[in-house]
């Protein structure tokens, strides 16, 4: 693992990611017509495997992480977060709850990898915390509370999936895009299972027959440049630096998502909202610039 000071191109593919990450949401949403989301998050993943899998030889990683990893960031992530988006959340507001994911990794690191907080990250947490409590106090037509609890849900997967990239990492370089081609092997057939369970079988089946060209470019762009790219470049991020400097990164991403979310449909933050989405902005900014101005002031970090 590197220093913890980020070297501007890894600076540079962090916020590429983030850029791609944010359009997800609006294309999730675009490719849930007419498509339930479990089956949607099935396809995701069948096109991230296949036929990348032919031309990539697969790391020498424990099995247990490749089934951990596909469990947690794959199946329960995006099966709680497709299903947040197709119950009625807001495609801009799901990119910006999912972002809670900080929080949570956070929470997990200090609890299963004793990493210690500086007094910059709690504050930014606490803050963060906030914003969050806000904006599901905001529950309504707009923004039912089932989806924003899946969406949290979703965010607490993400984290639980950013522990396993940290044990991924312990087994040394390799191709972070091949790790990802090979674990999406995984959550194919659990998320099939679950599919088949929660809206049976004939509408599963009608769903296929009618599947649409709008329902295909979406989940293409969500297997290839949201999952193959993003978190091939996510996992080469997390192996290199301490995972509380690259989780924070992921708070910008509502900039991109809120944004494209108002553009494509219309999507306007309430007062009490837009006061969650500000302190969460807050917090993430706390967390990865407070040590230097605690430094400044001469609040000496425990």
């Amino acid at each position: 693992m590197t220093t913890t000071a980020m070297r501007p191109a890894h600076l540079g593919l962090a916020l590429i990611i983030i850029a791609v990450w944010g359009v997800n949401f609006a294309i999730i949403k675009v490719g849930l017509h007419g498509v339930p989301p479990l089956l949607l998050a099935a396809v995701r993943f069948v096109l991230a495997a296949f036929p990348a899998l032919l031309f990539l030889r697969p790391p020498k990683v424990p099995l247990r992480l490749y089934i951990a990893y596909g469990m947690t960031i794959s199946v329960g992530q995006f099966a709680f977060l497709f299903t947040a988006i197709h119950v009625g959340m807001p495609s801009g507001l799901a990119s910006l709850v999912l972002q809670s994911q900080a929080l949570f990794t956070l929470l997990l690191t200090a609890f299963f990898l004793k990493e210690k907080w500086h007094a910059n990250q709690l504050v930014g947490l606490l803050l963060a915390a906030g914003g969050l409590i806000l904006i599901g106090s905001a529950h309504g037509v707009a923004m039912p509370l089932t989806g924003f609890l899946l969406t949290i849900a979703a965010a607490v997967m993400w984290a639980c999936g950013n522990i396993v990239s940290r044990a991924v990492g312990r087994y040394g370089p390799m191709n972070q895009l091949a790790f990802v081609v090979w674990s999406s092997l995984v959550p194919p057939m659990p998320l099939l299972a679950l599919a088949w369970y929660v809206d049976g079988g004939s509408a599963i089946w009608q769903s296929v027959q009618h599947f649409s060209l709008q329902s295909l470019g979406a989940v293409i762009y969500i297997a290839w440049a949201s999952t193959l790219f993003g978190y091939a470049a996510w996992n080469f991020l997390l192996s290199r630096y301490p995972i509380n400097r690259v989780a924070p990164f992921s708070l910008l991403v509502p900039l991109v998502g809120l944004t494209t979310g108002w553009l494509s449909f219309h999507e306007v933050l309430g007062a009490v909202q837009l006061a969650g989405a500000i302190l969460l902005m807050i917090g993430l900014l706390i967390n990865l610039f407070g040590a230097t101005l605690l430094k400044w002031i001469g609040w000496s970090q425990s």
